[in-house]
């Protein structure tokens, strides 16, 4: 059966990204993700031509689509803690336990990082400066800087990015070795961005 470019190129990220998720970079074969597509092996070809391109499509697709829903979330929270930390918890979901945030890394090791060609972190920076910059001029406080909010953002994607790869182990190097020490980091992290970005 003949699909439409659309469909077929989004069955291949569908199915490359669950090889991706239980066998990492290397277990990806177009082969196999072609068969689990079910189209040709020169379909996958003809729309990502190489192994290495597709791994980067399907990160670039889940970045764009956690930087769409990022946005969303923080255009209609109120800043709470409870909503950061929740915020915080689902980026964690999204590139932690599936292994996304393993093979950006590698990637990003490989000398080509994924770049989101739609959503990128600069929007989830202005959304969360215009939510920051309306809270805190509610209150008369001087406002932070975009800078100050970047930073504050990047910081938070560091950690983020890290932790499904070294957070357990520098953790329990700090002594935090019980299963919720992560969850507690997260909350903890949220509680330091609102204080920092909505601080005099």
């Amino acid at each position: 059966m003949r699909r439409d470019p659309e469909t077929a190129r989004a069955l291949i990220l569908d199915a490359a990204e669950k090889r991706l998720v239980t066998g990492g970079p290397g277990g990806i074969r177009l082969q196999e993700v072609a068969a689990d597509a079910g189209v040709s092996h020169p379909t996958v070809l003809h729309y990502f031509g190489t192994r290495e391109a597709l791994v980067r499509a399907v990160c670039q697709r889940v970045l764009e689509a956690m930087h769409k829903n990022l946005i969303a979330a923080i255009a209609e929270s109120s800043g709470e803690e409870a909503q950061l930390a929740a915020m915080l918890d689902a980026v964690y979901d999204a590139i932690g336990p599936t292994g996304h945030g393993r093979v950006l890394m590698w990637l990003a090791l490989e000398g080509t990082p994924v770049r989101p060609t739609q959503s990128s972190l600069a929007n989830v920076v202005d959304a969360t400066h215009a939510m920051v910059t309306e809270k805190v001029s509610q209150k008369g406080f001087p406002l932070k800087t975009r800078d100050d909010t970047a930073f504050a953002i990047v910081l938070s994607s560091l950690a983020l990015l890290g932790s499904p790869i070294i957070g357990k182990t520098l953790l329990a190097e700090a002594g935090l070795t019980d299963e919720a020490a992560e969850t507690r980091f997260r909350a903890w992290l949220a509680r330091l961005l609102r204080r920092y970005l909505e601080a005099e």
